[in-house]
């Protein structure tokens, strides 16, 4: 009897590939075989340099010896146990660090396997969180335009990129959209904080005014928007948005999945920025993007409000079978000791400066029509072909590869977020391949 056909390891149609032009792509595969360190090897044996930390999460690197000798180990010693009136201590360990490098107010941590479920379990707990309080009319969420939060349905409908939504239907009623931060007449070639643009955070009051407050649950935004082009979020804007959701009773959520462990030289953006939100969204770079796992981290005050009534009941009907998962959070609590070991959120800090000046470099370069720099991210925009939005970007990213440099495009945006362990001399290679890859461009 004939065995049933097993696609064969180099035949490609099976897999169907995340946010990827698929059939271009596997016309021409670009597969990378190992890494290390800043290094990816692709499977012609070329060395590319990685200046976006894989999809912003391998911060300390690649193939660290830390997180794969504990992944090695857990899987051995305790390979799974169930997180549903279960517990196992490593879990429980991993939380109490995370505490201790949060912002003064975090206190607990719910764990989940991606950033999009991060951003699910908040949003959810924010609208729990107003019923357990006897506020059950507090369900409307409010994002902002060009925002990402992953792409689970809640993700999306608070999220403000136009072809992650269009194609999937209404998403969930009740929400609103803050405008985006972007102001090129403005802002252009900023480093750092742009001076213009506190007072769009005061839309926030006019939304309030629509709504009502007392419907309003929560406002998640990114502290700097990273997904959809490295967006900065203005001198006083996040403080605004602080202040005016305190004013009216609404929960405020950092999407921290790529501005938390380094990327702004502190552990997280809002102690970079000193706001002080009601929750924090991560994952990435908690494990280093070697295991999925994020976690949703919240102020006491939202956590105590679930812990009433009987003491034998679930105050939360939340979770996911591999929420605190043994080798997962192994893998975190390695990565938090390498990142702590070779002190790189101090790293990214002391080369901000460094690479800001690298990047800004690329001022008058052809078709570079703005770039926009903070801590270890920078995005480099570039004119689009008339009629052929991002294509010039794409063909920029195409080029880099064959260069042997690793870039990420969103639109005609080329955005960069390297490893934090990089050198000031890939820095400079990584600037300058690019400059030769934008040079070539039509």
């Amino acid at each position: 009897m004939a065995l049933d056909r097993k696609p064969a390891p180099n035949d490609l149609n099976a897999f169907w590939m995340p946010f990827t032009s698929n059939r271009q792509f596997k016309q021409n595969p670009r597969m990378f075989v190992s890494a290390k360190d800043m290094h990816y090897t692709t499977s012609e044996g070329r060395q590319v340099l990685d200046g976006t930390a894989g999809l912003w999460c391998c911060n300390a690197g690649h193939c660290r010896p830390l997180i794969t000798e504990a992944i090695q180990k857990q899987a051995a010693e305790l390979d799974y146990a169930p997180a549903f009136q279960m517990g196992h201590p490593i879990a429980f360990e991993l939380a109490n660090r995370l505490i201790d490098i949060s912002p003064k107010g975090m206190e607990h941590v719910f764990y989940t396997n991606s950033g999009s479920e991060s951003v699910e379990t908040a949003l959810k707990i924010a609208i729990a969180y107003h019923r357990a309080r006897g506020e059950g009319t507090r369900t409307r969420l409010i994002g902002r335009e060009r925002g990402y939060h992953g792409v689970n349905f809640g993700g999306i409908s608070v999220g403000g990129i136009v072809n992650n939504r269009k194609f999937f239907g209404t998403l969930l009623a009740g929400v609103d959209h803050l405008p985006h931060t972007h102001l090129p007449a403005q802002n252009s070639f900023t480093k750092g904080q742009p001076e213009h643009g506190a007072n769009l955070a005061d839309d926030l009051e006019r939304i309030v005014a629509l709504h009502g407050a007392d419907t309003i649950a929560a406002v998640i935004v990114e502290p700097m928007a990273g997904s959809t082009g490295v967006l900065l979020p203005p001198k006083g804007y996040l403080e605004k948005l602080r202040a005016i959701t305190k004013k009216h009773g609404i929960l405020l959520i950092f999407d921290e999945v790529i501005t938390g462990f380094g990327r702004l030289g502190s552990a997280f953006a809002a102690q970079h920025f000193d706001v002080l939100p009601d929750m924090m969204t991560t994952a990435k770079g908690l494990t280093n993007g070697v295991i999925p796992m994020g976690a949703v981290i919240t102020t006491g005050a939202v956590h105590d409000a679930f812990m009433t009534g009987p003491e034998h009941m679930i105050e939360l009907f939340h979770g996911y079978t591999y929420s605190g998962n043994p080798i997962a959070a192994a893998a975190a609590i390695a990565t938090l000791d390498t990142y702590k070991q070779e002190g790189l959120f101090e790293r990214a800090a002391e080369l901000a400066p460094y690479w800001e000046d690298a990047l800004h470099s690329l001022k008058g370069t052809r078709n570079v029509i703005d770039i926009r720099n903070m801590g270890l991210i920078g995005a480099v925009e570039l004119k689009p072909i008339a009629g052929e939005p991002t294509k010039r970007a794409f063909s920029a990213f195409l080029k880099a590869y064959e260069k042997g440099i690793l870039i990420r495009t969103t639109g005609d945006i080329i955005a960069m977020s390297p490893p934090l362990i990089i050198s000031k001399g890939e820095i400079d290679r990584l600037i300058g391949t690019l400059k030769e890859v934008l040079d070539t461009l039509h």
